[in-house]
């Protein structure tokens, strides 16, 4: 078996404060929750997602990273595994990958490179499945996200190795949002 995409061969420590931890995690939420209604369309009493992009949004405003927090994200997978919907799943990944960003690790390695990008590819993943596999949404989306990241976010993700372009849509996602930022 090869070497996956993502592997964290040459894995280095970098600098990660408290403050981009918050500026990556407020990126997150925007891009979850842009997500969020399609999984609300197809669980509407389902909060475990909306709560976890909530708590990730307290957290990015000065709030402290707690258990509660990360039982949250945790929630969050369990409905995206749950639901039983493509589009709703990859729409509750994003919001448990948002409420997960304060726990990304200051490791210079393609895994928590993905921590960081997640929410904005499982959102961009769900708006493209919503839209009948179209690919122009999800590039879209992909642009959108890009545009919505602060210097901040764009500096945290310079430190990362650089992201290959790999061979499914969510490798191809990530490859775009890598890019797109270092610009």
């Amino acid at each position: 078996m090869g070497a996956e995409p993502d592997s964290d061969a040459g894995t280095s420590a970098m600098t990660l404060s408290e403050e981009e931890r918050r500026m990556v995690t407020l990126w997150a939420v925007a891009c979850a929750g842009r997500a969020l209604p399609l999984f609300e369309a197809r669980a509407p009493s389902d909060t475990r997602p909306r709560d976890a992009i909530g708590a990730a949004r307290e957290f990015g405003l000065g709030g402290k990273r707690t258990g509660q927090l990360r039982s949250l994200a945790w929630a969050a997978q369990a409905a995206a595994r749950e639901v039983g919907d493509p589009v709703a799943a990859a729409a509750a990944r994003a919001a448990a990958c948002a409420a997960a960003a304060p726990y990304m690790h200051a490791l210079a390695n393609l895994h928590q490179a993905k921590h960081a990008l997640g929410p904005a590819m499982y959102q961009a993943q769900a708006h493209e499945l919503a839209a009948g596999d179209d690919p122009g949404v999800g590039d879209a989306e992909i642009r959108w996200a890009i545009e919505q990241a602060s210097p901040a976010v764009r500096e945290v993700v310079r430190r990362f190795p650089v992201r290959g372009a790999g061979r499914t849509r969510q490798s191809t996602f990530l490859h775009q949002l890598d890019a797109g930022l270092r610009r």
